[in-house]
């Protein structure tokens, strides 16, 4: 949104003198003295001295038109100064802008350029987004997008873990498989399977979990080559048989007279081995206890986790092709093998990417929408019962110039390799709604200049008077975008740079190709204003057609007269005196009380990071997957490793209980079931006791540990031991659990990484879902750290390109209120702090500069003799492009609410959470608290 108090203004009354009538005291830099003579018939006025070269005439009149007076009480007015006078009035005091002057002439200069020569500024934008939007065939069609590399942080630690552990630890599984001990997520179809009876641990209902497993078994891919790929030729083995998908059904299969009623949870003795069912059942109901776990009563869910070959290039691609082929036919299981005591859901590891992509196409017939919506919005705002002010057509060129700012800024981004990522697809509705904000400034000035003027006087009147306005918010709001390439995320960056490129183009073209659309249309005005005061006779001044084209039982508008919006005139005759009354001052600081209050308190229960799930539209299989998952296999989380990273005398008494001692802080911590751990070590001493070994022999304990892992073969991939019998690093096994929340997995990694930190021995904690659990801490800094730089940035601009620091104090109270109370409403609204979150929180930063700086500037810089009446005239100025900007913006992305992606409802919601209290703030809360001061 581009504003300034000098845009919406009335015109100087023609037949006075520039300085001349009551309140003409400088205001403000104002160079829009030099844009001409007033508008009007009459002696061409002296050139003022350099004396006047920062007074501004239009600041210093009455708000209305032909200077009426402004309602409320009124002082009588002072005598007209003499020419004289005002030339020798000092300058206005506090400015402490260096730019705003220099550029306003400059602009004054293009302005005169492109009234003079129009199709040049038109047509040469337009071969440039010609040239540029070639570069969109570079956007993506089929590429996978990398949810990791884009939704995690950059450098975060567990990846630096996952290096380690990639490096130390073997991941030959051809022999042996085990899931905990990947370093990385393995290609995997998962089924759960949920009991519509209390239990499924009844013959008839494992029956029928057979049949579902025994069908995706089953499942072989045909290839286009005529290639066959079964199940059993792509799943990983142990032994050279398939890996169970779930220990208990594969038991219960070979022998179904197992007792299902002495099945133990969450550790089960099966044939003398003992498997852990933590993960594979949920829904449990224990019964008394037996020894390190309980007897198992009821379970209402199972999970079928069928693990696929990894490996590179065609391993990959045949797992890849299983997997999709599964996601296929799974969904019609249920029906085909007319299940009536189970349902059944569904997921793989390909299915969050895939769901993702296809999310994006749920958005383009919402693209379309959104561009309709706007260029409606536009004709209405613009429309005019006059044909000689109607700016319809002209409104509607301004969406156009928009759109053509998109094309040519994603085509550059594209040419240069800036990756397009999913979220940036949400770009083009925010400078949709953004860029029309240039358009509506730009044709309000134009309104206000004379009909009498040339072409050229007329475009450098409006340049001198807007340009500045929209420079100071394009750099602002592009300042707030380019500190979110600081974050730690990369889809936060790459929307962050094609966003802010984009914003730019829309600047370059609103002062070029709208310009000089501006430009012809002003000279259609002056042929139909010719064509209307022709008369048709010699005693008929207009037709009655001519008649038609003005606004009904009014006469033509006079060419000289100042074009004054009724919006304009209802913030200055109902809503100003209404606002600063003092009964309604007293509820607007209830209001704004109430309104900080309730932001606190949902700033504290906000969520932090992005749930997977929110990556597929709401219609997605993943969703009932992930529902069946969270109520009934919340419990235990994954299996973390304890690694212990550097060389270590295991074999001395004082090294082992230091290590155990750290042990069993992750043992005692409640996030740890302490019956679930794995140690080589533990077993290895009982072990060395059997074999009645002094485990406390440096020889004893090297020459034992080859016949130890013969006999455990599932340790050797916990111990890295050199030839020269030295054990490098090694690592044990804790079962998280109550780590369902985004705020307990946070909890849980911060406690374990402090525990390994503080641990004598030197450990380091890993899973391979650390990854996405580093958001969580990460958000948080990232966030902070993007606003308090925007914020800064805003600071040092404000205090450049506006005249006056108290604007900037204001404008640094109104970022912080407006990010404290979206933040807040996002927790009511049931959206995480997240990547995508956070890049509305960075928006937050250059909209709440647009709503105040130039409100409270309006507002410090009045003549008025009152609090209050500076006030009413700043809304007066201001009011009508403030709500025409916000209800613009919302309308922009008001269509992605309708949306079934989360990722684009988020956007939306937050979107509007900023443009409201933007325009409350700077609406209702700024112009009242000014009044205090």
């Amino acid at each position: 949104m581009s504003l300034n108090p000098s845009k919406v203004a009335p015109e100087p009354e023609p037949e006075r003198e520039a300085g001349q009538g009551p309140g003409s005291e400088a205001q403000g830099p104002g160079p829009e003295i030099e844009s001409g003579p007033p508008a009007g018939p009459g002696p061409e006025p002296e050139p003022p001295s350099a004396e006047g070269q920062d007074w501004e005439p239009e600041r210093g009149r009455k708000p209305g038109p032909s200077a009426e007076p402004s309602p409320g009480p009124e002082a009588p007015p002072p005598p007209p100064a003499s020419r004289s006078e005002n030339l020798r009035a000092p300058r206005p005091r506090c400015h402490t802008n260096c730019l705003e002057a220099p550029l306003s002439r400059a602009f004054q200069r293009l302005g005169r350029k492109v009234g003079a020569h129009p199709w040049i500024f038109l047509l040469l934008p337009l071969a440039l987004t010609a040239v540029l939007g070639t570069g969109l065939m570079y956007l993506p069609r089929d590429g996978e997008e990398d949810l990791e590399e884009q939704y995690t942080p950059i450098g975060s630690p567990a990846k630096a873990e996952r290096r380690f552990v990639q490096t130390h630890f073997t991941a030959n599984d051809s022999l042996i498989f085990s899931i905990s001990r990947k370093s990385t997520e393995v290609p995997y179809a998962s089924v759960l399977v949920v009991s519509n009876t209390e239990t499924l641990l009844e013959p008839d209902i494992l029956e029928e979990i057979s049949k579902v497993d025994d069908a995706v078994q089953a499942l072989t891919v045909t290839q286009d080559n005529g290639t066959q790929i079964p199940y059993s030729e792509v799943c990983t083995k142990n032994q050279g048989s398939c890996v169970p998908p779930n220990p208990l059904l594969f038991a219960w299969k070979r022998n179904k007279g197992l007792n299902l009623r002495t099945i133990t949870f969450p550790i089960y003795s099966l044939a003398g081995q003992i498997v852990s069912l933590a993960n594979i059942l949920g829904g449990t109901v224990l019964g008394e206890s037996m020894g390190p776990s309980q007897l198992l009563l009821q379970a209402k869910a199972m999970r079928l986790q069928y693990y696929l070959e990894t490996g590179e290039g065609e391993e990959n691609e045949r797992s890849k092709a299983w997997m999709i082929h599964f996601l296929m036919k799974v969904g019609s299981l249920e029906e085909s093998l007319a299940l009536k005591k189970i349902q059944v859901v569904y997921f793989s590891s390909l299915s969050r990417q895939l769901e993702f992509e296809a999310t994006s196409m749920t958005v383009v017939p919402l693209f379309h929408l959104a561009y309709l919506l706007i260029i409606l919005f536009a004709i209405v705002s613009c429309y005019r019962c006059d044909c000689v002010r109607n700016k319809m057509w002209v409104a509607v060129f301004g969406v156009i110039s928009t759109a053509l700012a998109v094309v040519s800024g994603f085509g550059l981004m594209l040419y240069v390799g800036v990756p397009f990522v999913l979220i940036v697809a949400n770009s083009p509705f925010l400078i949709l709604g953004v860029g029309v904000d240039d358009m509506f400034i730009m044709i309000s000035a134009w309104q206000k200049t004379s009909l009498t003027d040339s072409i050229s006087e007329r475009m450098s009147d409006v340049y001198s008077k807007v340009a500045v306005s929209i420079t100071i918010t394009t750099v602002t709001n592009v300042l707030a975008f380019y500190t979110g390439i600081m974050t730690s995320f990369r889809s936060v960056q790459y929307f962050c740079i094609y966003t802010g490129t984009t914003l730019l183009f829309c600047y370059f073209y609103s002062i070029t190709c709208f310009g000089a659309c501006m430009a012809l249309d002003g000279k259609r005005e002056g042929v139909c204003l010719r064509w209307l005061k022709k008369p048709e006779t010699p005693n008929q001044e207009c037709s009655s057609l001519k008649k038609s084209c003005c606004l009904p039982g009014s006469s033509l508008q006079d060419e000289c007269e100042a074009d004054i919006h009724p919006m304009n005139l209802f913030f200055r005759d109902y809503f100003g005196p209404f606002l600063t009354s003092t009964k309604a001052k007293i509820c607007v600081v209830l209001l704004y009380a109430s309104y900080i209050i309730t932001s606190l308190y949902g700033c504290f229960r906000v969520e932090e990071g992005l749930d997977l799930r929110n990556l597929a539209s709401d219609d997605s299989y993943i969703t009932p997957y992930f529902n069946v998952e969270e109520e009934h296999f919340s419990t235990y989380g994954p299996r973390v490793m304890v690694i212990i990273t550097e060389a270590l005398d295991y074999w001395d008494k004082d090294a082992r209980q230091k290590l155990e001692k750290c042990l069993a802080d992750f043992e005692n911590s409640e996030y740890v079931d302490e019956n679930l751990t794995e140690f080589w070590l533990r077993e290895y001493v009982k072990y060395m006791e059997n074999l009645r070994q002094d485990i406390n022999d440096k020889t004893a304990f090297l020459s034992n540990i080859p016949t130890f892992l013969m006999d455990f073969p599932l340790f050797a991939y916990d111990i890295n031991i050199t030839s020269s019998q030295e054990i490098v690093c090694s690592r044990a096994f804790v079962q998280t659990m109550g780590i369902s929340s985004s705020t307990s997995r946070k909890l849980m990694l911060l406690q374990f990484r402090d525990m390994a930190e503080k641990c004598e021995v030197p450990l380091m904690v890993y899973n391979s879902a650390f990854i996405y659990f580093d958001q969580f801490s990460a958000i948080v800094e990232n966030t902070v750290r993007n606003v308090i730089v925007a914020s800064a940035a805003m600071f040092i601009v404000s205090l450049l390109l506006i005249p006056h620091p108290l604007c900037s104090l204001w404008v640094t109270f109104a970022i912080a209120s407006v990010i404290v109370g979206v933040t807040g409403f996002m927790a009511f609204w049931n959206v995480n702090l997240d990547s995508i979150s956070m890049i509305n929180l960075v928006i937050c930063i250059g909209f709440s500069f647009d709503f105040s700086a130039h409100i409270s500037y309006a507002f410090v810089s009045s003549s008025e003799p009152s609090g209050n009446r500076k006030a009413i005239e700043a809304l007066y100025l201001l009011g009508y492009p403030v709500l025409q900007s916000a209800v613009s913006t919302i309308i922009g992305v008001c269509v992605l609410s309708a949306a079934k992606a989360y990722i684009f409802r988020t956007f939306f919601k937050i979107m509007f959470l900023v443009m409201v209290f933007g325009a409350a703030h700077g609406l209702i809360f700024i112009p009242v608290f000014l009044t205090f001061f």
